[in-house]
């Protein structure tokens, strides 16, 4: 097997840079085979007395991806698409996916991928993991690049758990990493896959 059969393993061994990249690549992936070539009902099929959906999820994800790496990393807002009225609450991502159709979902959360990896690159070329984000605690620190990716990985990792029980309740589908040569298939556009 490949680094092109599964280019979101990270790699066995290497730098922090490369660990952290990867470790999200990774589940960034995961995530996204979990959710991949649904219909409408499968995005919207919930469990127990959750109200979380796979699609609810890659909206959600996908506003974290540009909160992360353009409102915390840049100080910048968080502007299209998620420059909207609508968000009455913090929860908005979640219940209002139900609206979205499959494409829009896959692709605003694959566009939010592909912004905050040339966001991170751009990033950890100007200046590495240490440098410091514009968020900051009420004390007045602030928090580093390296705490940025790290808590995105966190939050892929609580969320990818979520998808691996909605996707076995949707087609029974299970597994704890893509296949090898997987490739995502919903979306109007393939999504570019991180290749080392």
């Amino acid at each position: 097997m490949s680094d092109r059969d599964c280019p979101w393993e990270p790699p066995p061994a290497g730098t922090e840079v490369e660990q952290l990249v990867g470790a999200l690549e990774r589940l960034r992936m995961t995530l996204r085979w979990k959710a991949d070539d649904l219909d409408a009902a499968g995005l919207r099929t919930r469990i127990g007395a959750s109200s979380l959906t796979l699609g609810g999820l890659l909206k959600h994800l996908a506003v974290v991806e540009d909160h992360i790496f353009t409102t915390k990393l840049r100080g910048e807002p968080l502007g299209a698409p998620w420059d909207i009225s609508a968000w009455d609450d913090e929860d908005w991502p979640f219940t209002s996916a139900a609206q979205d159709t499959p494409e829009e979902l896959y692709d605003l959360w694959d566009d939010a991928v592909q912004r905050s990896r040339a966001r991170l690159a751009a990033a950890l070329a100007d200046g590495g993991l240490d440098q410091p984000a514009r968020v900051s605690w009420p004390d007045g620190r602030q928090a580093s690049l390296r705490r940025l990716v790290c808590d995105l990985i966190e939050e892929y990792g609580r969320h990818t758990g979520h998808a691996d029980l909605l996707r076995e309740a949707v087609d029974g589908v299970t597994g704890e990493d893509p296949p090898p040569g997987w490739r995502p298939r919903g979306g109007s556009e393939p999504l570019r896959l991180f290749v080392r």
